[in-house]
């Protein structure tokens, strides 16, 4: 079943996609061969998220490989995504694709967004990865039940920071809340989760010990892990993970939560057939690239290609399921 891209509510927003400002490389060679001649990629967030990262690194590799001729990376931040789609979702230029994912899905209903991710053209669904779980490396909490057990006895004195409301660290936070034992009803009273649009924010508000914790996929923190500045205290999946080997999952810790974030791109919604079909070959022949191979494993990112009605279904049945989950944990009703 196709998510229909007809009946986009108007949203009163033009996105400017000069070449001004936007970040750009040059063509690796064969720009004039390619069937897309100039990429307009849109980064629905700050600079320095796991959005960012996925945007910039199509940005090269689709260049490298010469799969198209130039692209340009445009960062327009706000309202966890929804900022984005609403430019995306009209957007008179159909060379454009949209980052966006998981915490999009979310961010459609706790912002109460008119733009919706069924007013775009799917495209592709490109990544997954594991979120991970991190406080300062002086913090008191050593192990996710500390975290957990101060969380249920100070409720909002304990702060944590991730991307944007309804996004995929805050549905995390709440199902780990919930996975505790905490009924729905209480989580909203008890957690205190404070929302930034970029993973460079977050992280700063850790490293300056503003908050108690953080909540972000395993890229944006493992390297502070590592240096010794953050301490990991669980992973998502069902496996723990190469980049954090000593983490364990939050279901080896007893909570019964197993959550990835994946990231995907996806087109204006009034584009031709011919012209999503150009941005379809495009992104699997990224997808099927040494280059992107390399990318997945420099950024431990794992592989969850899937296109066409494929990706039309599993889109579909991923917002129907997120909707299920933030009323679960009281995000919205």
């Amino acid at each position: 079943m196709r998510i229909m891209r007809t009946g986009a509510a108007p949203v009163g927003i033009v996105l400017a996609l000069a070449l001004a400002g936007c970040s750009a490389l040059e063509a690796g060679g064969g720009g004039s061969d390619a069937a897309i001649d100039e990429l307009s990629i849109v980064v629905p967030a700050g600079p320095g998220g796991g959005w960012d990262q996925t945007g910039r690194a199509m940005q090269a590799n689709m260049q490298d490989e010469g799969l198209v001729g130039t692209a340009t990376v445009t960062n327009v931040d706000g309202a966890g995504g929804t900022v984005g789609l609403a430019n995306i979702a009209n957007a008179s230029d159909p060379n454009t694709l949209l980052v966006m994912g998981l915490v999009m899905v979310g961010a459609v209903e706790t912002n109460q967004s008119q733009a919706r991710i069924e007013h775009t053209t799917p495209i592709a669904r490109l990544t997954e990865e594991q979120e991970v779980i991190v406080v300062p490396a002086e913090s008191p909490y050593e192990t996710i039940d500390d975290l957990v057990a101060d969380i249920e006895k100070n409720g909002k004195d304990v702060s944590i920071t991730g991307g944007s409301a309804g996004g995929t660290d805050h549905i995390l936070a709440g199902m780990l809340l919930k996975a505790a034992g905490m009924p729905p009803s209480n989580i909203g009273s008890k957690l205190n989760y404070i929302a930034y649009s970029g993973g460079g924010e977050s992280l700063a508000a850790l490293l300056g010990n503003n908050v108690n914790a953080g909540i972000s996929g395993i890229s944006e923190y493992a390297e502070q892990v590592e240096a010794g500045e953050l301490r990991a205290l669980a992973v998502s999946g069902e496996e723990r993970v190469d980049a954090l080997p000593d983490t364990p999952t939050l279901t080896e810790a007893g909570y019964d939560v197993v959550l990835t974030n994946w990231r995907g791109v996806v087109a204006p919604g009034n584009i031709e057939d011919e012209d999503r079909e150009a941005l379809t070959t495009a992104v699997t022949k990224l997808a099927e690239s040494d280059a992107w191979q390399a990318t997945l494993e420099e950024k431990d990112w794992d592989d969850a290609f899937l296109a066409g009605e494929e990706f039309d279904t599993y889109l579909e049945g991923n917002i129907a399921e997120s909707l299920t989950v933030l009323k679960d944990i009281g995000l919205i009703r």
